[in-house]
């Protein structure tokens, strides 16, 4: 099973925001980070799942990681998006590492959620074992 990671689109005012970076045009995106994960080679065929709202609410393809000039690296990420059922996550700093039995399922082709419920009201609906 892959190991996952979670990370805060931290710059996106918008779900909209976050969907539009990764618009399909080239075949990867990049993100930037400042050291290689200990536990890299467990994501294999893993996912980045991204935290908007204090929810997990879509995952990007996790393709590899790439050593920069400048001494950092990069998260190679497929250019395309899955959106997921939003499942209740905190704030953190950086990235997490995820299990892949605690990630939440995509959601399939034609299923709508309307619009991502917000953080909190997903957190208490959770408690609630409502979603």
């Amino acid at each position: 099973m892959p190991l996952h990671m979670t990370k805060i689109a931290y710059r996106a005012s918008s779900l909209r925001e976050l969907q539009d970076w990764f618009d399909g045009s080239s075949p990867e995106r990049r993100l930037r980070t400042r050291y290689l994960p200990k536990r890299h080679e467990e994501m294999q065929g893993g996912s980045l799942f991204w935290i908007y709202d204090h929810a997990m609410v879509a995952r990007a393809a996790i393709l590899g990681f790439e050593e920069r000039p400048d001494g950092h690296w990069d998260i190679v990420l497929e250019n395309r998006l899955h959106m997921v059922h939003p499942k209740a996550k905190r704030a953190h700093q950086g990235w997490r590492y995820l299990a892949d039995e605690d990630a939440p399922k995509d959601l399939v082709e034609g299923e709508v959620t309307g619009d991502v419920l917000p953080g909190k009201l997903v957190s208490e609906l959770s408690k609630l074992g409502l979603v």
